[in-house]
């Protein structure tokens, strides 16, 4: 009996190994792949994206978390239904009587992913916090963004009414898009001004963006700005595709750059101005693809944009949105903003 017994406890071990073995194997990332809108529960800046590729015999990751840069996440694998991410940061722990560092580690952040239907994920993000006690845990939800096509042809687009985003003499048609942050916009002289000052040793004061009331889908926008040294602002087409503002003038090409889709596309070549100066942007945003020129000299030639960038209002790429301007960095100085929009 007990030979029995024991006959049968290894047949269900192996036929355990074995199951585990086949699930293994038929567990696959292809329902993963792709690009992914995130809406991520906070109860602000929520909106994220994704991509999930698979190179040779490895699978990669491409991450937007909120606000900053789309970063490369360091490690993915899948296991079952779920698909999980590895990233780091590095956390300075010591440093020496002169400030070198001494001691440093890796703080490691991860995300584990489930398909949900056909275009749909839901996941679960978690933060340890720096003391090494607790973490911080992030739900979020995915759906699938489409394909793009092939990029679309701009020489016959039909144009309707420009609109003047600006009066020039109050912000009429403006709004506040943090209504408990400080405003530092006016109006002076016919240009729009926003000037976030700090004061040193006082507590940092929280600066707000400014949005039109109005919501756009695809169009042409033409602007003017002037930028302080060592200044940035950014103006974010439909709310959710930051065009890069800031004083680059002379640095190597770089997608944080003047003109630069923010982290994700580098402009072709430098063509801005030094600071103080007046500069002209001329920008078409037209079926998820954008042409950039500065200066006269086009640096973004009809791109497609694989997703959102840092501080968009929303993920959803599909909807239209208004043009906003980044009031929380430094200051800046605007004028003659006016957009076109594109009819379909």
């Amino acid at each position: 009996m007990k030979i029995k017994n024991l006959s049968f406890a290894l047949c269900l071990g192996m036929l355990i190994v074995i199951t585990s073995f086949v699930q293994a194997q038929e567990a696959s990332a292809d329902p993963f792949l792709g690009m992914w809108a995130l809406d991520l529960d906070y109860e602000s800046s929520n909106a994220g994206w994704m991509e999930i590729s698979q190179e040779e015999g490895y699978l990669d990751a491409s991450m937007l978390w909120r606000g900053g840069s789309v970063y490369p996440v360091e490690f993915v694998f899948i296991e079952g239904d779920h698909l999980f991410l590895y990233h780091s940061s590095e956390i300075v722990r010591e440093k020496d009587a002169s400030g070198d560092t001494v001691k440093t580690q890796h703080q490691i952040s991860w995300f584990d992913l489930k398909k949900e239907g056909e275009d749909k994920i839901t996941g679960t993000a978690f933060f340890p916090n720096e003391n090494s006690v607790g973490l911080e845990a992030v739900s979020f939800t995915g759906k699938r963004i489409p394909e793009y096509s092939a990029a679309p042809d701009l020489s016959n687009l039909e144009y309707g009414k420009k609109v003047k985003l600006l009066n020039g003499k109050d912000l009429s048609g403006w709004k506040l898009l943090e209504e408990s942050s400080v405003s530092g916009w006016k109006v002076v002289d016919g240009v729009l001004v926003n000037d976030p000052v700090q004061h040193e040793g006082e507590e940092h004061i929280s600066y707000a963006n400014l949005r039109t009331v109005e919501t756009f889908e695809d169009f042409k926008l033409k602007l003017e700005v002037n930028v302080p040294e060592g200044s940035n602002s950014g103006v974010y087409l439909r709310g959710i595709y930051e065009v890069q503002v800031m004083d680059s003038y002379g640095k190597p090409l770089d997608s944080h750059n003047m003109g630069a889709l923010y982290s994700r596309i580098v402009p072709s070549v430098s063509a801005e101005k030094p600071a103080g100066e007046w500069q002209e942007l001329d920008i078409i945003l037209y079926k998820r693809h954008l042409t950039v020129v500065l200066n006269g000299q086009k640096i973004i030639d009809n791109q497609p944009v694989k997703g959102v960038t840092g501080g968009a209002m929303t993920a959803d790429e599909f909807i239209p949105g208004p043009i906003y301007l980044q009031g929380d960095h430094g200051k800046i100085s605007y004028r003659n903003i006016v957009l076109t929009p594109i009819l379909d």
